[in-house]
């Protein structure tokens, strides 16, 4: 499935691979790691359709959120990712250049990133978004960022709110990044659209539907 507002806003932006190499490899050892480590739950997959464009809005509290969403959604997620995760480890890059992750700079408005993740949902793919932008450090949801909003309302695809529990109480305190066992759930919420519309006002709007979706889930 393909959508006409994407395709009016999107042209020639290479697609990121339909299932890259690492999630085929990873994501089920993955995930029976996380069920016998972390007591891993997930709930309302069915939500969240098998192809076509989707963005998936979560909230956010370290790196943990991330790698349970990717176990938990059973195709891949295209990441916005912050250029201080991007660049975690010399080894970062490379990896989230395999599996599709879009570089996002939430220090000025970044277009490119914008192109970048409309050329994925226009190619069918799903895009990950995390609102809050930079970590929760206070383990609650944090206001949403405009982003979120400007996204849903450029694509006219589909959002799906997730609600990840478990991660902040995982890593608080913890030295290393290494996480402490505590049961980890992602739940999956039904879908949202919204009518292609610009203006701060209506992406203001947006985003606080979007996040009034993910604290009903959490």
């Amino acid at each position: 499935m393909r959508s006409t507002t994407l395709e009016a806003n999107v042209a020639g932006v290479r697609p990121v691979p339909a299932v890259p190499l690492l999630y085929r490899l990873l994501r089920e050892p993955l995930r029976r790691a996380l069920e016998h480590l972390f007591d891993f739950h997930v709930e309302g997959v069915e939500h969240l359709p098998a192809d076509g464009p989707v963005i998936v809005a979560a909230n956010h509290h370290n790196y943990l959120d991330g790698v349970v969403l990717a176990a938990a959604s059973p195709r891949p997620i295209a990441f916005l990712v912050m250029p201080r995760v991007w660049r975690a480890t010399p080894l970062h890059p490379v990896l989230h250049r395999h599996i599709g992750s879009i570089p996002l700079n939430l220090s000025r408005p970044d277009v490119g990133a914008l192109r970048r993740a409309l050329g994925v949902l226009t190619d069918g793919h799903a895009v990950g978004i995390f609102p809050e932008g930079p970590f929760s450090v206070r383990g609650r949801l944090e206001a949403g960022l405009p982003g979120v909003g400007l996204l849903a309302l450029r694509s006219g695809a589909p959002v799906i709110p997730v609600g990840i529990r478990g991660t902040y109480a995982a890593l608080v305190g913890r030295r290393a990044y290494v996480p402490r066992r505590h049961p980890l759930a992602v739940r999956f919420g039904a879908p949202r659209r919204f009518a292609p519309a610009g203006g701060r006002a209506a992406r203001a709007c947006a985003t606080q539907r979007i996040m009034d979706d993910i604290a009903a889930l959490l």
